[in-house]
């Protein structure tokens, strides 16, 4: 009869069969399975099929076959096909099997070629058995779980994966103040934090304006410290201001009620704050005697002193 497609196969499986090698006087031979008994096996001597069972020609249990009679080798010959235990003699079709036909768990690594897993859409997580790797070189590849593509496997290198992750806290900058500046009572004044203890980026003026630009848009943290003195200890009143673009954006003050008057007090003010990259910040204050003196912002003697005077910044990492 006629018919479309490939030949159908005419035999799917056949039993198995072991031909042993003849050992003279000896009755015991190993099988190559084990069986729940002969009646498992149909032994056959000199093209001659045996009779199972005790006192007949053989018995077998586990893997032990055992004759009644010993046989010559180079004159006999036997082998035995084991009735329960058939084999496949043709292959399943290409892509009939399907993930329904396999058991969970079923695929190990070992059946897994070492190049598949850049070309084959795995579960990461089903990746197992591998050493952690304690150092990464920079062109070592790393795989991804790609979500907006069902779960496909990418890769990138170190230096990809790592590349806008983290970063630094610059620009960043400290400056302190060098020489005693006088403050004219209950006045404005900007404080001249001359000495640049150090700036990553050239972003503090510590000479002609006093003020920090960070030059790129983002977040910079800022800090200020103001510390006054009075000789007369008549100062009951300061404030410490932070000017954006020449204009107050928060300030912080300090007061003494009556009868309570001091010779020092000190201010700070630290908050974070948004700007773009032309936006500058600086350091106001005001004080107030009950005499209308002047005060001092006193110093240390350079980097290695106490700082008195400071103000600082450094970008925030987002």
């Amino acid at each position: 009869m006629a018919y479309l497609g490939n030949v159908p196969a005419r035999s799917f499986i056949s039993f198995e069969r072991q031909v042993f090698t003849i050992v003279n006087s000896q009755t015991a031979y190993t099988l190559s399975h084990s069986v729940t008994n002969e009646n498992d096996i149909r032994l056959v001597v000199n093209n001659i099929v045996q009779e199972p069972g005790s006192g007949k020609a053989y018995t077998a249990s586990g893997t032990t076959l055992t004759l009644s009679a010993a046989l010559v080798n180079g004159t006999d010959e036997m082998y035995c096909v084991f009735l329960g235990r058939a084999v496949g003699t043709v292959n399943a079709p290409a892509g009939s099997v399907d993930t329904a036909q396999l058991a969970t768990d079923a695929v190990t690594g070992a059946k897994i070629a070492d190049d598949a897993i850049s070309d084959e859409h795995l579960d990461p997580t089903a990746i197992t058995g591998q050493t952690a790797e304690t150092s990464i070189a920079t062109d070592d590849l790393i795989l991804l779980s790609d979500t907006s593509a069902s779960g496909a496997l990418k890769k990138m290198t170190r230096a990809n994966f790592v590349s806008g992750i983290g970063g630094t806290n610059t620009p960043a900058f400290f400056a302190s103040c060098t020489g005693d500046q006088v403050v004219s009572n209950n006045t404005i004044t900007k404080v001249a934090y001359s000495n640049e203890v150090y700036d990553t980026n050239s972003v503090y003026d510590p000479s002609t304006n006093y003020r920090f630009t960070p030059g790129f848009s983002g977040k910079s943290y800022i800090g200020a410290a103001f510390w006054s003195y009075d000789a007369s200890e008549h100062l009951f009143d300061q404030q410490i201001q932070l000017y954006k673009n020449g204009s107050s954006l928060v300030y912080i003050n300090s007061m003494y009620l009556a009868p309570y008057r001091s010779a020092t007090t000190d201010s700070s003010i630290n908050l974070v704050v948004a700007h773009n990259d032309t936006d500058y910040y600086e350091i106001y204050v005001k004080v107030q005697t009950t005499d209308s003196g002047d005060v001092k912002v006193p110093t240390g003697s350079g980097n290695a002193a106490t700082f008195r005077n400071w103000f600082y910044g450094y970008k925030i990492i987002e």
